[in-house]
């Protein structure tokens, strides 16, 4: 595994990893807060790896739940990135993608699971997958799936697992609910509680920019013309995303969209675009606001107000990432949404620079110094000379 990750480029932990790792590896349960893009994906995978080999059974030993199929294919990639030709593949289990190959997967002996609450319900439902002998059970990004209303699913599965096992549960925020279900699912879990998980980073530079009503498009094109790096645009409903896009594509820009009306075969070649340079503009919904881990974007912007303040960071965090600078422009107008603006302000505790189109504007966010090291020494550990990312 030192090797492997070696290999891979991940050489020191990040925080939350080094705080995460040992207890995990002791069998204990986690509780683990931190805003996104700090690393936790590895801090929870890295003890599965370890933790497997002790485990003399065969079958589904480890489940992880995740709130959106995006978020679960990039967990999957990055188990089955880490994993010897020995050890079986992570199985999928998600909506939007061939039940046939999930299943497979599962019959083929795979470890562990990686599931959207919804359709892991579904295949439980009908006696498709046995979770009678997981040991481990990770629930990521857990005040997402609260939010998007899957308490009664995860109560349910939870019913099912072994009441013997190790539960970590990864969050940006422990709201009441996330907070009452921690109670129900875990013992004496040992708490992690790593920087502000309700503020956006301390590296991102923000501006909330005042456009006339009906301006919103034209002030967007003046965004673009002046940004050179990755843009990722967010816009608060699937049909605004796909007018938004199309209207930009017509406009000359090199954009793509994602929303949930899309095919995740459509999901999955705009994000490869946009990371591999073929876009500089990715369009989206809020679908691509957790867990979706795309390098170097430059700026984001809020071309529609979030939902919930809350989601203001998650959107912020796509940016900025891995100790880099970015920057979040957020378009607003007099009325509704400067009202909005002034209670996103006061829910997180901060304070977006006010600017307009007329305004000088900030700079672009400074690239990493291609001669400066990749990496940064966070900790070691004692005992162990850990490889981790501080990109998972």
């Amino acid at each position: 595994m030192q090797r492997k990750l070696a290999a891979s480029g991940f050489i020191n932990p990040t925080p939350v990893q080094a705080a995460a790792i040992p207890e995990a590896l002791q069998g204990k349960d986690v509780l683990a807060t931190a805003s996104t893009g700090t690393g936790k994906t590895l801090a929870f995978l890295l003890p599965i790896f370890e933790n497997l080999q002790n485990f003399d059974q065969r079958g589904i030993s480890a489940l992880v739940l995740v709130p959106t199929r995006e978020l679960a294919i990039q967990v999957a990639a990055q188990y089955d990135a880490l994993r010897d030709r020995k050890t079986p593949a992570a199985a999928l289990v998600v909506g939007g993608m061939s039940e046939n190959n999930q299943l497979q997967a599962i019959r083929k002996g795979a470890r562990i699971v990686v599931a959207t609450p919804g359709r892991l319900e579904d295949f439980l439902g009908r006696r498709l997958v046995d979770l009678r002998n997981v040991r481990i059970l990770v629930l990521d990004e857990a005040d997402r799936m609260l939010d998007m209303g899957f308490i009664p699913a995860i109560r349910r599965i939870l019913s099912i697992l072994p009441t013997k096992r190790q539960t970590m549960c990864f969050s940006a925020t422990l709201e009441p609910s996330v907070k009452h279900l921690v109670e129900e699912c875990m013992i004496k879990p040992v708490r992690i509680a790593l920087g502000s998980t309700l503020k956006p980073a301390a590296n991102v530079k923000m501006q909330a920019i005042k456009v006339s009503l009906g301006s919103k498009r034209s002030a967007l094109q003046q965004i673009l013309e002046r940004e050179t790096g990755r843009v990722l645009i967010f816009a608060r409903t699937k049909r605004g995303t796909e007018r938004l896009a199309k209207s930009l594509i017509s406009g000359g820009i090199s954009a793509t969209m994602i929303h949930g009306d899309r095919s995740q075969s459509q999901r999955n070649a705009a994000l490869a675009g946009f990371q591999q340079g073929r876009f500089q503009v990715l369009v989206a919904t809020d679908v691509a606001s957790r867990g979706i881990h795309v390098d170097d974007v430059a700026h984001v912007v809020n071309y529609d107000m979030p939902q919930i303040p809350e989601d203001f960071v998650h959107r912020v965090g796509r940016t900025a990432r891995a100790g880099q600078e970015g920057k979040a422009s957020l378009l607003f107008t007099a009325g509704s949404e400067a009202a909005d603006l002034q209670v996103l302000e006061r829910t997180l505790g901060i304070r977006i620079e006010r600017t307009s189109m007329d305004q000088n504007w900030v700079e672009p966010a400074r690239k990493a110094d291609p001669n400066a090291p990749k990496t940064r020494t966070i900790m070691s550990l004692p005992g162990e000379s850990f490889a981790l990312s501080n990109r998972a």
